[in-house]
């Protein structure tokens, strides 16, 4: 009788433990920076998984810092990632990449880039967390691609989409997402004001907007 009352409170036990939480970081720039904070996308995306009823099988984090390459992220991923263990990785860069060869004369060439970009991957992938990759989104939210940096952009933006086919890893596309809901929304053709505030960083729609697209790929990996 005791072995039966034994086998029922172990089998109780096993249907009551809380599954583990996956813990997600999201490794960026000052968009990711901002995420954290007010109406950021990562506070919107929270918003998102607590309304689907999945609050005990995500914890969201942001480690984004201003100005970040991809260099910069490659060199800081040990503190600010790796040391704190996530199940799983969002990895959006790109942006400053492309952005900063024209506005400092410091951006990232592409061959640099697909470098520091697969080394992230694999520092990641040895300690077995999934990783998820972003294209970058805009810089100009002009519709008829006529932004001074969309040719860098799109060609960065298919870097990313072919490495995540090298390495079977699931995407994140924003730009495809936002050049799409350019065309559909915004029909004068303004510089910004759409999904950012000053064609880069995101506005409240702008945050919504990212958050849900995240939330596309991230509730399959549960």
């Amino acid at each position: 009788m005791k072995y039966f009352v034994l086998v029922a409170t172990l089998a109780m036990f096993a249907f009551t433990t809380p599954a583990k939480k996956n813990k997600v970081i999201f490794f960026g720039d000052s968009i990711t920076q901002a995420a954290v904070k007010g109406n950021g996308y990562i506070v919107k995306l929270d918003s998102i998984i607590k309304k689907e009823g999945l609050a005990e099988s995500f914890e969201l984090s942001g480690a984004g810092i201003g100005g970040n390459k991809v260099y910069d992220l490659y060199l800081r991923m040990e503190t600010d990632v790796l040391e704190k263990n996530p199940d799983i990785v969002f990895i959006y860069v790109g942006i400053n990449d492309v952005w900063h060869k024209s506005s400092s004369g410091t951006g990232t060439d592409a061959p640099k880039f697909i470098a520091f970009y697969k080394a992230i991957i694999k520092k990641l992938q040895d300690r077995n967390i999934r990783v998820v990759v972003c294209t970058p989104s805009v810089i100009g939210e002009r519709n008829d691609f006529s932004n001074e940096q969309d040719e860098d952009l799109n060609h960065y933006s298919n870097i990313i989409r072919n490495i995540a086919k090298e390495s079977n890893l699931p995407v994140v596309d924003l730009r495809k997402a936002f050049v799409d809901y350019e065309k559909a929304n915004n029909p004068t053709n303004q510089e910004k004001g759409i999904l950012t505030t000053d064609r880069v960083h995101l506005n409240d729609a702008g945050n919504l907007f990212v958050a849900g697209e995240m939330w596309k790929v991230l509730k399959a990996l549960k």
